[in-house]
């Protein structure tokens, strides 16, 4: 069976809002911390994927959000209540602010009226970084959430949406995760059971010829 198309409000330039997560050189580009998911964002297409939807978002008027990891040089406000994040103080790239590693990655697009959202904290990019307010203030009623990992960052960010009140579209094609059937296993048997899985192609087909945003 197809994967539906996103419900009819993401179509609206003015109440969508495409986020991508994590996509950043440390994370998914060539020098990356974590070579194994940076493989699997570039062999998947995601990553392709994932700029194409940037690159269509800007052509519709749709407001994007860049969600970046990174933490200072001295560790401050970093956090390390899992093993997750001490493993991560180990890894031979590290998330600087202000370094290459926290650009976001080629091949997507980053446009002028694009927003950059850093955390220094934590699982997702909506929890404590100020994320919520400024989607409300961008009258955001769908998300449309794109990315790394669907192993943790990607769920955890569906879940935080969901639990804000936003409707979450996520284009299964535009996310990844280690390994490659994990990813599909956390679409199939939970993101769809909380957001709208669908493709790149029905999203970009949803905001063409749709009204740009004031």
């Amino acid at each position: 069976m197809a994967p539906p198309d996103p419900p009819a409000e993401a179509a609206d330039p003015a109440t969508t809002v495409l986020l991508t997560v994590e996509c950043q050189n440390g994370v998914v580009g060539p020098g990356s911390a974590l070579p194994e998911l940076a493989a699997a964002a570039r062999t998947s297409g995601a990553l392709v994927t994932i700029a194409r939807l940037v690159a269509g978002a800007h052509d519709a008027g749709v407001q994007v959000v860049h969600a970046i990891a990174e933490r200072r040089p001295d560790g401050r406000g970093a956090s390390r209540n899992a093993r997750l994040f001490r493993a991560a103080e180990r890894l031979p790239v590290q998330q600087l602010t202000g370094t290459r590693a926290v650009r976001v990655a080629d091949p997507i697009p980053v446009g002028d009226g694009d927003l950059v959202v850093r955390r220094l904290h934590g699982l997702s990019p909506l929890a404590g970084t100020g994320l919520d307010a400024l989607l409300r203030n961008l009258g955001c009623r769908t998300l449309v959430v794109t990315g790394v990992s669907a192993n943790v960052a990607v769920p955890n960010t569906v879940f935080d949406a969901v639990n804000l009140g936003y409707t979450a579209v996520v284009p299964a094609d535009a996310i990844a995760g280690v390994p490659a059937d994990y990813t599909a296993a956390m679409v199939g048997h939970t993101l769809a059971l909380v957001a709208t899985v669908t493709t790149a192609d029905a999203v970009l087909r949803g905001w063409r010829g749709a009204p740009r945003r004031g």
